[in-house]
């Protein structure tokens, strides 16, 4: 007789063989690239001085949202997201190392957010996410357990932009692509954007995660914004505005890589 677990695991092989979820996973990458290409736009207009929302995932969103088309884009994006969080789900009871789950775990988490703030979007909510976690900071920065909530939270964040970093750096995210179909021109290519992308992202985010430490340690709540206080702190260093570029190629390389990624990732 099979085990429980044993059967757990083949149910999910099952469920993440379906074509359709496939297909949906597919088209989540698709519109998770557009999403960094849009941050990046939201960047450009931060480094320049010029309007915009904040500067994290839920502000790109917002700037779409103002297209004629942009509630019908929003709402593929969602649906994509979705999928793309089933789908690590399901790489959680199908995966053997407790790495390889908690990383999956953490990616289905993300993914569920980013389809939370589009559903908050096409609701026509103006609060952003930065003005969610500046409202719960604030709130736990009255007492000392959450003053020290702040604080893991900050290093978590932290751990996460380092990690990524790390997989930009040892190019680790090649095993999970189907590099046998590319060429050796595309998967070049496909590399140095992912390598790039990858450690523009770690480096927001583990300012992000430091900024939230400040947070705790000044009771100052402006600076456990995310990624919106990482971008406006590098705004206001020594040539900020081109550092702020230099992210914003960052992430349009990214961007580019996930487009990539809905065509040679192993799903």
């Amino acid at each position: 007789m099979p085990s429980v677990t044993s059967q757990a695991r083949g149910a999910a092989s099952r469920a993440a063989g379906n074509t359709w979820l496939e297909r949906l996973t597919r088209a989540g990458f698709l519109g998770y690239g557009v999403l960094h290409l849009l941050f990046a736009y939201v960047i450009v207009q931060i480094a320049v001085g010029g309007r915009t929302a904040d500067g994290d995932q839920s502000g790109a969103m917002h700037e779409l949202a103002e297209e004629s088309f942009g509630a019908a884009l929003i709402v593929i994006m969602v649906i994509g997201l979705v999928a793309m969080a089933v789908w690590q789900i399901l790489e959680i009871f199908t995966v053997r190392r407790h790495l390889e789950r908690a990383a999956s775990a953490v990616r289905a988490a993300f993914y569920l957010y980013l389809a939370w703030n589009g559903v908050k979007v096409l609701r026509g909510k103006n609060t952003s996410s930065a003005d969610t976690q500046q409202n719960a900071t604030e709130g736990l920065l009255g007492s000392g357990p959450g003053r020290l909530t702040v604080v893991g939270a900050g290093l978590v964040v932290t751990g996460i932009g380092i990690g990524l970093a790390v997989v930009g750096l040892t190019r680790r995210f090649e095993k999970h692509l189907k590099v046998g179909q590319m060429t050796s021109a595309m998967r070049r290519l496909i590399g140095r954007l992912g390598m790039l992308g990858y450690i523009a992202k770690g480096i927001a985010y583990a300012i992000a995660g430091v900024l939230f430490v400040v947070a705790a340690v000044q009771y100052d709540s402006d600076k456990a914004r995310g990624l919106d206080a990482a971008l406006r702190a590098l705004s206001e260093r020594s040539y900020g505005m081109w550092l702020l570029l230099l992210t914003a190629i960052g992430f349009v390389a990214y961007g580019l890589f996930a487009v990539a990624e809905a065509r040679y990732r192993k799903v």
